[in-house]
């Protein structure tokens, strides 16, 4: 009996340790500031926080979360991400993933991650849950009367999907011509999904606007990270404009009182990020456009070892604070934090 009270202990602290605890303005005095406040979280690799499976994911693999919490879990950075940004500001704790529901029942008081990486608005290359299905887990969870309406109602939902569509696209297709229809496409569904999730009785939603494609060291490796790929940009402009119009119809449309979707501009957030390069006479990042972690040959990423002599096919920078990016696509724990301001301005228009 004593060994299994000591087990359960056991994995109640890998739970929290999943979940972040001591993100950066939220200490632990100050978890109930908002209380009854819960966040509810849909989306892919910017959002999640520990649901992929760590047989597959990188996320799960050394160097991920080298910076905090000094150990992989399950976050792609090398520490905290937006969403643990976005609890920080809201002054909950991170939302615990939807992996964990069963060892920590207790923390479902802060809201639920059901973000998994590499996800999208549709099906994309990775087998997870999309957000629709995401949506219905959510359900899932109302139904079991793990949340009650009371619950809902004085939540906050974030929605961070859609790149994951268009490298999906790109994939399928060769190349990512006559992508216009398909961008319509995408903003129509998550326009359909942010309805599904307000008819929940969610009021206040938050959705993010797409970052610029041609901007990610994925895209800017091509010119040994000196520019951005303005075509692929252009792509995220579209999908931003189309976005912030099926936005404004949702709110104008929504007869609930208090009810709003705000956008959160990760494509201006990460603009001013690369162009705001001096603070108190200091680089902010070394460059903006270079990973800090990336691999040392073809077809190598950051965290990738070789099956035979368990060598390390990546390199890391020297210090992980002065890259916006992480690897290929992700930002740093530094660079989540400079996007944290528009974080902010987007809780405002929600009032919150």
């Amino acid at each position: 009996m004593e060994k299994e009270k000591i087990l359960l202990c056991f994995c109640v602290f890998l739970a929290l340790m999943q979940c972040g605890i001591g993100v950066e303005g939220a200490l632990p005095s100050e978890w109930h500031r908002n209380r009854g406040l819960r966040l509810f979280v849909f989306g892919d690799s910017y959002a999640d926080t520990g649901n992929f499976r760590k047989s597959v994911a990188s996320s799960w693999k050394q160097p991920y979360g080298v910076t905090f919490p000094g150990r992989p879990t399950g976050r792609w950075s090398d520490g905290r991400v937006m969403t643990d940004f976005l609890a920080s500001l809201l002054r909950i704790r991170s939302p615990l993933p939807y992996k964990w529901r069963r060892v920590a029942p207790k923390l479902l008081r802060f809201g639920m991650n059901f973000a998994y990486g590499g996800t999208g608005v549709f099906d994309t290359l990775v087998a997870a849950p999309n957000l629709t299905a995401q949506i219905g887990l959510f359900r899932g969870m109302i139904g079991d009367a793990k949340f009650s309406e009371a619950d809902v109602k004085s939540s906050i939902a974030l929605v961070s999907v859609a790149g994951n569509d268009y490298t999906a696209y790109q994939a399928r297709n060769g190349s990512i011509q006559d992508v216009q229809t398909f961008v319509a496409a995408v903003v129509n569904q998550l326009a359909q999904n942010v309805k599904q999730i307000q008819e929940i009785g969610v009021k206040k939603i938050a959705v993010t606007a797409i970052e610029p494609f041609g901007c990610l060291p994925s895209a800017t490796i091509l010119s040994s990270y000196q520019k951005c790929n303005e075509t692929m940009n252009q792509i995220s402009v579209f999908h931003n404009l189309l976005l912030k119009k099926a936005a404004e119809e949702i709110n104008n449309s929504t007869k609930v009182d208090g009810s709003a979707v705000a956008l959160i501009d990760l494509y201006s957030a990460f603009m001013a990020a690369f162009q705001s390069q001096h603070t108190q006479g200091k680089r902010r990042f070394e460059n903006p456009l270079k990973p800090c972690c990336e691999g040392i040959r073809a077809g190598a990423d950051c965290g990738s070892i070789d099956p035979k002599s368990g060598e390390k096919l990546y390199k890391i920078c020297d210090d992980p604070k002065s890259a916006f990016f992480w690897d290929g696509v992700h930002p740093s724990q530094r660079g989540w934090s400079a996007v944290s301001s528009y974080l902010h301005q987007t809780l405002n228009q929600l009032n919150l």
